[in-house]
């Protein structure tokens, strides 16, 4: 009996070994089936879908088809009627010309017997002219003999005579014009503008961009970059910014040329950092929560400046743009801060001048707004910032200024002028901006090798962190009246040849000394 229940006790075993296995292969093959049916599923929505946008694809090139067969027969239309206009003039001119060619024949009948007669003539004069130019050589080389030096030595000499004289005259011209200029324009003016920088209670508007975030500790360096980089990746490719972590002790550092992109990075970081929940999933919601913050950033830093300076009616579009300025720095000054600092100063300006202070403020904010997307286009912010004025329909009198504040093109208004008194006076004024030491070191350098590439200077020296050159001139090389001139040369070379925020003034000193030692 114990022998049967031990085979009874194993054939049970066996029985149910084989239930367990044959029902976990079946499991197995259902699971199997229904992630093939439902990657079945997957793959015919995705058919669907890519049917679906080939079709929208398909009507848009259709539609824009439609509209080019339409503009084409529309200029094809306005050729027709042109070439019929045309027509109708050339018929008449034809019947002009058959005329005229009647009565040009007759005349070429009468000057063929003039031709005969002034052949006649030019052979005679030609005999005559010989003869004067042998008489002329003869005397031009007496004269050489007499002067002892040549023809074209002759002529040099008196062309810089003439040329020294010419000079000379309209340096004098220039010294009075620019004298009699001056004792008006130049009280007016520093009226005007010490006025409107007395009225101004601006703060200094100089500031680094922020690019790098402190960590909590070293730690955290690995959590960021996760495993195998899939932290660091997910978030480079949600924001667009490039990750640095490198050997700085407990900071990363942000890189990145669009500043706006720039600053979501950043906040999102500071708060995947804080949370303490670092992976790929967390990464995208947190940065779409930062594009969300940094969006409404930038609309209420744009209708703070707009309230701040006291303008109505700007587009929606142009609020932004304004916003997004607060991002940008040139030579580390705030670019939306020295924005509202313009507008406050063309405003007072043109009040002092009698103008329209709102309109100037307006143009003064407006100014810059080109830098806003300067790094998406082509071309420079003042042609940008007035293709987006005038595309926001702005007055023609705005988009004008603010396309001719660094002169792109002509001013048609005072307007234009005065933005870019406004823009100069802010950018220049101690502290507002501040530039790398190199950058600073070699831009000396050039403007003292500027000046000394002239004749007859004898020394240059930049002074005043670049805001001026004093150039020392050789007494016997140049007289007053072309130190005058030297000094107008040299800032035209400056203004074409460097770039550099303000004004640079030229000062040309022109001594003689004599000197005796008495024994």
């Amino acid at each position: 009996m114990s022998i049967s229940a031990l085979l009874v006790g194993l054939l049970l075993g066996a029985a149910v070994s084989f239930a367990v296995v044959f029902f976990r292969q079946r499991a197995v093959q259902q699971a199997v089936r229904q992630r093939e049916e439902k990657a079945e599923l997957l793959i015919k929505a995705a058919e669907e879908k890519a049917a679906h946008v080939a079709g929208e694809i398909e009507l848009r090139n259709k539609a824009e088809r439609l509209k080019i067969e339409e503009e084409t027969r529309s200029k094809y239309q306005t050729l027709e009627d042109e070439l019929a206009k045309q027509k109708g003039r050339m018929d008449k001119r034809e019947e002009q010309l058959d005329r005229k060619f009647d009565q040009l024949d007759q005349r070429e009948r009468e000057q063929e017997k003039r031709r005969k007669q002034l052949d006649d003539l030019a052979q005679s004069i030609g005999q005559q002219k010989k003869q004067h130019d042998e008489l002329v050589q003869q005397a031009q080389n007496r004269l050489e003999q007499v002067a002892g030096m040549t023809g074209e030595e002759a002529r040099s000499r008196l062309m810089a005579m003439f040329e020294d004289e010419a000079r000379n005259a309209s340096a004098r011209l220039f010294k009075q014009l620019e004298t009699e200029t001056r004792e008006t324009a130049d009280r007016k003016a520093r009226e005007v503008i010490a006025t409107s920088i007395q009225r101004l209670a601006g703060e200094f508007v100089s500031e680094q961009t922020v690019s790098v975030v402190a960590l909590p500790s070293e730690e955290m360096k690995g959590r960021i970059i996760g495993r195998e980089g899939r932290n660091i990746r997910a978030l480079e490719t949600a924001t667009g910014c490039d990750l640095i972590i490198d050997d700085t002790p407990e900071a990363v550092v942000i890189s990145g040329f669009n500043p706006v992109r720039r600053q979501i990075a950043r906040q999102a970081l500071e708060e995947l950092i804080s949370d303490g929940r670092i992976h790929p999933a967390r990464i995208e919601s947190v940065v779409k929560k930062a594009t969300i913050n940094v969006q409404n950033e930038i609309k209420e830093a744009g209708e703070k400046a707009v309230f701040e300076v006291g303008l109505t009616d700007i587009h929606p579009e142009i609020v932004k743009l304004l916003g997004t300025l607060k991002f940008r720095t040139s030579y580390t000054q705030n670019v939306l801060s020295h924005s509202v600092e313009v507008a406050f100063i063309c405003g007072a300006m043109a009040e002092e001048l009698g103008l329209n202070g709102a309109i100037a403020r307006r143009c003064g904010l407006l100014h810059d707004i080109g830098k806003a997307v300067d790094h998406e286009m082509q071309g420079s912010h003042a042609v940008i910032g007035g293709q987006l004025a005038k595309k926001y329909r702005e007055k023609p009198i705005v988009v004008n200024s603010i396309w001719s504040h660094h002169f792109d093109i002509e001013p048609t208004s005072v307007y234009g002028p005065l933005t870019n008194a406004g823009d100069a006076l802010s950018a220049a004024r101690p502290g507002a901006r501040r530039e790398n030491v190199e950058i600073y070191l070699k831009r000396l350098e050039q403007l003292e090798e500027i000046a000394t590439s002239f004749h007859g200077v004898e020394k240059a020296f930049a002074i005043q962190a670049g805001r001026e050159v004093r150039v020392v001139v050789q007494y016997d090389k140049v007289s007053d009246e072309g130190s005058m001139m030297l000094a107008r040369d040299i800032a035209t070379k400056v203004e074409n040849e460097m770039t550099y925020p303000g004004q640079i003034k030229i000062t040309v000193i022109r001594e003689m000394r004599t000197t005796h030692v008495a024994n």
